[in-house]
């Protein structure tokens, strides 16, 4: 169990108010808040160590190096990765599927070949596919979603066949919030050897995440969705395809030999991170992960499903309210999107946000997605850590308002919304 009025102590932002209201913040599927000991791991590199990293040999460099690689082997043990080599820093998720899309699927894939995602797939892990099958003449194809909100397998074994050379889906979907079946879908990968891609960036900050136990050839996630700094991300390489993944930058750091006319590349992890790296919050990554540690993540994932079965049912009790994705909390992350056909989903943000209330509004980066459940957009809430019941009751307490001032709104004021 998590003592979470102790942790919200560690999150400063928690405490303050906005327009004049207890600030509720229920984001946390674009970001997450930091404690206290993530921030004070960039000041202490700002304050006291503060140098760029590799080859110095003055003790600030060599313990900006250290530290940063001690956060790159936290990183490691955070997810089961049997080397620290195996993990590259990149700037967040969409550029490390970006990595895996131009600097390893280009190069292998052609004409004939095929390429399976789903039908919630954020688009930064649906658009690098899109250039990468228009590049190659590669085929996409996709495992589709039920009214459920969970992915239909019924057809897996057609779907990926002997010309599937990638299949890349989500983890869980930041919209429905389902965590999708990846053990059953990497099996069906393998069993036709296809590279197996997974979008992490929803799981591995708010559940257990063994790379090994799920066999992904490539894991994608980012630092500020798990309580670290923004600008940092991870992308997991398996380590028997590190020597097949090109370059995605060239230049400083990454390089072993130079010469007029031609290089050759420093060993994994160097070789991808092409100069100054994000030294600051790579460390600071490492502080998230220390705290997620000592949390426990089975704990930080029964308390989100708790506050989502919560949300669930207290959402049940407003009239013409929809929400999307499984009921089964054994296949369900803590996001709750949702929709009220008669006011648009921004309004609602907007009146949320003056009750203290942060939600997201839109399509959520998976416009194809939110077009499927027949919506202009939803609105979402989507829960961590240091969430409490008393929050989920306050937002559907507010929804309930936001319905009934604007249904009394003049219907031309509510066109013109």
């Amino acid at each position: 169990m998590l003592d979470v009025e102790r942790i919200r102590q560690d999150f400063p932002v928690l405490s303050r108010t906005v327009y004049g209201k207890p600030l509720v913040y229920l984001d946390n599927a674009a970001t997450s808040q930091k404690p206290r000991s993530v921030i004070q791991a960039l000041v202490d590199y700002y304050e006291r160590y503060n140098s760029n990293v590799h080859r110095g040999v003055h003790a600030l460099s060599m313990e900006a190096t250290e530290a940063q690689e001690a956060a790159r082997a936290k990183v490691a043990r955070f997810i089961g990765s049997p080397t620290a080599e195996n993990i590259i820093f990149t700037r967040n998720t969409t550029e490390s599927l970006n990595l895996v899309a131009n600097s390893w699927a280009r190069q292998r894939l052609k004409s004939g070949d095929e390429i399976v995602l789903t039908e919630m797939e954020h688009h930064s892990n649906l658009v690098p596919w899109q250039q990468v099958a228009r590049a190659t003449g590669a085929a996409l194809r996709f495992i589709p979603v039920t009214e459920q909100g969970v992915l239909d397998l019924s057809q897996l074994d057609t779907i990926i066949n002997e010309r599937t050379k990638l299949v890349s889906i989500v983890h869980m979907s930041n919209v429905l919030g389902t965590i999708n079946p990846v053990a059953v879908i990497g099996k069906a990968a393998k069993r036709v050897g296809a590279k197996f891609v997974l979008d992490g960036a929803q799981s591995v900050p708010h559940m257990p995440v063994e790379v090994n136990a799920l066999d992904c050839d490539f894991l994608a996630f980012s630092s500020h969705k798990m309580l670290g700094p923004t600008g940092i991300g991870v992308l997991y390489v398996r380590e028997s395809l590190l020597n097949e993944v090109e370059p995605f930058l060239t230049g400083g750091e990454m390089v072993k030999q130079v010469y007029y006319d031609r290089a050759t590349w420093a060993d994994a992890p160097m070789r991808y991170e092409a100069g100054t790296p994000n030294i600051a919050d790579a460390i600071a990554l490492g502080a998230a992960v220390d705290y997620l540690v000592a949390l426990g993540m089975e704990n930080v994932h029964r308390h989100e499903t708790e506050l989502t079965q919560h949300a669930l049912r207290a959402f049940d009790s407003l009239e013409d309210v929809t929400t999307y994705g499984p009921r089964d909390p054994k296949v369900r992350g803590g996001i709750v999107s949702f929709y009220y056909e008669r006011v648009h989903p921004h309004d609602l943000g907007t009146f949320l946000d003056r009750e203290g209330i942060a939600i997201r509004t839109g399509h959520h980066c998976a416009m194809p997605l939110v077009r499927k459940l027949g919506v202009p957009a939803t609105a979402r809430a989507s829960f961590y850590l240091y969430n409490t019941k008393a929050e989920v009751d306050f937002l559907v307490d507010a929804v309930g308002r936001a319905i009934r001032f604007f249904d009394r709104a003049p219907a031309a004021a509510r066109k013109q919304s």
